[in-house]
């Protein structure tokens, strides 16, 4: 059996083993693939693992041999499932592997806007505090977070584990889903409406998956509903938001400050609104990169191809 990963560097730089998928079959790893090349590489292969590297229709036209399409990543929209359903392709995603990862970078995307620990650091790196008048000096407004309200959009896994950071840090959170589970509410935590949430949160945390009606979600329009000087975080998809309009909202002070780990098309395009916003902080997608996250996502990948050549179903998914 041949198994070939596409783009594999992300996944695994040389820090982890390929060995376990190894014992399944001839694997062939590619650090990256393009989408010219990605039929050609598929070629007579029966298994396919891939993270970002589309694989659509017109590919699996081209390699009749494919049976099965590993996607190394929770979203699999770079599948067209659809297409592979029509010819029996299994598909599979790897879901939950990112919980602690995720939602602990949420809350560091948030400190970093509260505290600018990186910038005060480079500050006295530079010499600036053995020059300061003063015992001490800070370059930024610095936020204490107790006794403020977070909102989250999105409480499932990761918006949970969010949630009980945050409440842990003594603020109050206020959860949107259209899942609701009452179990989860207390005194510092409770369902609201999406208006509600947006009236009354301090901080926003955007945890929600990309659905056609969660596109652009943050915009002008909802903005508008917002504290003045609210805090904006988003490590979940960046089409979530309209990012021309958080960019006029950043400069003209209405949104505090803003972090994001996501933008809408990755890598960052120079052309982003986002580049040319006041207070915000971006980082290169990296929530889900921890070395324990993505060696919990190669065990999970493994196991959902082992589970199939069992002729079992583990996270299939389907268009």
């Amino acid at each position: 059996m041949k198994i070939v990963v596409l783009d594999g560097y992300a996944l695994n730089p040389g820090d982890l083993s390929w060995e376990s998928l190894e014992k399944l079959g001839m694997v062939m790893v590619y650090d990256r693939t393009a989408e010219a090349e990605v039929a050609k590489r598929i070629g007579d292969a029966e298994m396919v693992l891939t993270n970002k590297t589309p694989i659509t229709c017109e590919t699996l036209n081209r390699c009749p041999k494919l049976n099965y399409i590993g996607v190394l990543a929770t979203g699999y929209n770079i599948v067209d499932v659809a297409a592979a359903s029509e010819r029996g392709i299994t598909v599979t995603n790897i879901p939950s592997y990112g919980t602690n990862a995720v939602s602990q970078f949420a809350i560091a995307l948030l400190m970093e806007l509260c505290h600018r620990i990186g910038d005060h650091a480079h500050s006295v790196l530079a010499g600036d505090w053995a020059n300061n008048q003063d015992w001490c000096y800070w370059n930024y407004p610095l936020i204490e977070l107790s006794g403020k309200t977070m909102g989250i959009i999105g409480f499932g896994k990761i918006g949970q584990r969010t949630g009980h950071i945050a409440q842990a840090l003594g603020m109050k959170v206020l959860a949107y889903d259209v899942m609701k589970y009452p179990e989860l509410e207390s005194e510092t935590c409770h369902y609201v409406s999406l208006d509600e949430l947006y009236q009354e949160a301090d901080v926003i945390v955007l945890h929600v998956p990309l659905f056609s009606y969660t596109r652009e979600m943050i915009n002008a329009e909802s903005i508008r509903k917002m504290k003045d000087g609210v805090l904006i975080i988003n490590n979940s998809r960046g089409q979530l938001i309209a990012e021309a309009d958080l960019r006029d909202a950043l400069n003209s002070g209405k949104v505090g400050g803003a972090a994001v780990d996501v933008v809408s098309t990755e890598p960052i395009k120079l052309t982003n609104p986002l580049l040319q916003a006041k207070n915000i902080i971006i980082t290169p997608h990296i929530s889900w990169a921890p070395r324990e996250s993505r060696q919990r996502l190669l065990d999970i990948a493994v196991d959902n191809l082992l589970c199939y050549l069992k002729g079992e179903q583990r996270n299939v998914v389907s268009g």
